[in-house]
């Protein structure tokens, strides 16, 4: 059989094309797919990697210079810092010692200045910060404590200088800062204050700020509870003494007492800037004319009643209230006044006389130390003396009577009618701004018990 020659091949396909362009495009694509598959089928595979040939590479690395950083690596120095507190048996050297601090002229420095040696004289429990090397030798140590002046507190410094030390002693500011806490009664205020880790300090403001409307000694129940806003004085970062209770809550027996502390601005007649007091959120003023007790946290053994005489051995009216509590314990004036007699009378041995507004009058009875002078002006929660048990005592309390035109009247019962005075109406507009404050503030307080609790 004789093949078509080329050229008539190509002819026929020109005219087929020609005459059926998308069946020939169509033929010619499968065709090449398929021989596309056809060459991936039977593609050989890659050579062994061991058959290839092998070329060695080498090249020079130059070594990065390093002795610069070396050099100041070694001459890098670092400080270590730290606190400890002041113990009774220390000495110099033991307090630097728990200190990690290495330094036998630090210890005689500590011994011989008579700055540094504040450091272990009076109290322990200070707090001290040291500053140390890194080869343990003292840079500076520092230590603070609170003075009578609630604004300011001293701070000693000990600084390195040259081959030898120097202290100083100055005057600082505290910064403030407010916390909020709260707590439930259980078995008694200070108990509950302790668990919710509140200064005694402030349960002692407390008791002051509702002493008019809850008796702390009688009157608190279990499941009561409060919520208190305070100040907290720092010195240098160092929490060092607690400042004045800001706003307080108090739920006793099922009712709510609210207090807040509150200064008007300006000055009053003397010219002198308005004294600051505790007012209700509605405000009227919690400081009544006078104090329901004269001691902090005392019993009464003897109220205002008929009973019989331990001395005397019979029945008498007892025409005062005797407050039990040990000998030296403070005693306050129930209220502002003048000093009329301060010695020794009769059976009521060391007695004190404080003359008020209208026909008031109190006595103070009893007492180991009179602490004012006749004809001195006093103010409400003044000390005037110590309690005791000098006259006719069987042990030592504090006998207090209040008189009315000269006739003994219950003194709790005068402390509890006793008038209160309501917010300069000039400050009420500037007072109801600071209310509402006070109100999220005591709210947030309360979210403390719900988050302990949970």
């Amino acid at each position: 059989m004789r093949l078509p020659a080329p050229s008539q091949i190509i002819d026929s396909l020109a005219e087929s094309l020609r005459h059926h362009p998308k069946r020939v495009t169509a033929s010619l694509a499968v065709l090449l797919l398929g021989t596309g598959v056809t060459a991936f089928g039977v593609a050989p595979l890659a050579p062994d990697a061991a058959d290839l040939p092998v070329r060695q590479l080498v090249e020079s690395v130059e070594a990065l210079p390093t002795q610069g950083q070396t050099d100041s690596l070694s001459d890098f120095r670092f400080s270590l810092f730290r606190t400890e507190t002041t113990r009774s048996t220390d000495t110099a050297d033991a307090l630097l010692k728990r200190l990690n601090i290495s330094d036998p002229a630090a210890a005689a420095f500590l011994r011989s200045d008579a700055n540094a040696r504040l450091i272990l004289a009076g109290r322990p429990g200070k707090t001290v910060t040291a500053e140390a090397s890194d080869s343990q030798q003292l840079l500076k140590l520092s230590m603070r404590w609170p003075t009578d002046d609630a604004a300011v507190f001293k701070r000693l410094t000990i600084e390195r200088q040259g081959s030898g030390f120097t202290a100083r002693v100055d005057d600082a500011p505290y910064n403030r800062s407010a916390h909020l806490a709260s707590g439930t009664i259980q078995s008694s205020l200070f108990a509950a204050t302790d668990e919710a880790r509140i200064p005694d300090a402030v349960a002692v403001q407390l008791t002051e700020i509702f002493a008019s409307d809850i008796d702390f000694r009688q009157s608190l129940r279990k499941g009561d509870r409060f919520n208190v806003v305070y100040e907290t004085l720092e010195a240098d970062g160092e929490a060092l003494r607690t400042g004045r209770v800001l706003s307080a809550e108090f739920v006793n027996a099922g009712k709510t007492y609210q207090a807040m502390w509150f200064q008007p601005p300006g000055k009053d007649a003397s010219g002198a800037p308005n004294k600051g007091g505790y007012y209700t959120l509605d405000g009227q003023s919690l400081r009544r004319a006078y104090l329901g007790s004269p001691l902090q946290f005392s019993r009464i053994s003897s109220g205002f009643s008929m009973r019989f005489h331990p001395i005397l051995q019979k029945w008498r009216a007892h025409l005062g209230t005797d407050f039990a509590a040990p000998t030296g314990t403070p005693a306050h004036a129930v209220g502002d006044g003048v000093v009329t007699f301060a010695g020794v009378q009769n059976g009521y041995g060391n007695v004190v006389f404080i003359k008020h507004r209208n026909a008031d009058e109190t006595v103070y009875a009893h007492l180991s130390k009179i602490l004012v002078r006749q004809g001195q002006r006093v103010s409400q929660n003044d000390t005037i003396g110590l309690v005791g048990s000098t006259g006719w005592a069987t042990g030592p309390h504090l006998h207090l009577e209040f008189r009315v035109n000269g006739k003994q009247q219950d003194p709790m019962t005068m402390a509890r009618q006793s008038e209160t005075m309501p917010v300069p109406a000039a400050a009420q507009a500037y007072f109801r701004q600071l209310a509402s404050g006070v109100k999220n503030q005591l709210l947030a307080a309360a979210t403390i018990t719900q988050t302990r609790a949970q």
